[in-house]
């Protein structure tokens, strides 16, 4: 048997599907909104680890050595270090042999 719908049925799913909708854009926001705020924190992360990774091959240089590196380059060359300068900007500061050197890292 057929029912025929009323107007003021007709209305009510109107505003359901009207409030699904917004609920299904309101999620979408949300979700986007997290993922971005998860990777920014995965680069500050990766950023803090590429730091301790330099600090480390320089302790590593100089307990061998005898001193500290003089450039990152030469850590890259002789540690072993591997960075991504392309996500990474890298300001490697050596004042003098004996002490330990400025390291900043920024990502991209």
């Amino acid at each position: 048997m057929f029912h025929e719908l009323t107007d003021s049925e007709l209305a009510r799913r109107k505003r359901m599907r009207i409030i699904v909708a917004c609920v299904v854009v309101a999620v979408c926001i949300v979700a986007v909104a997290l993922f971005s705020a998860m990777q920014a924190n995965a680069k500050e992360q990766s950023a803090v680890a590429i730091h301790d990774a330099i600090m480390d091959s320089a302790k590593q240089c100089c307990a061998i050595e005898g001193n500290y590196p003089s450039s990152l380059e030469y850590l890259e060359q002789n540690y072993g270090l591997t960075i991504n300068h392309d996500d990474y900007v890298i300001s490697y500061e050596n004042f003098a042999g004996n002490i330990m050197p400025t390291v900043v890292v920024t990502p991209r």
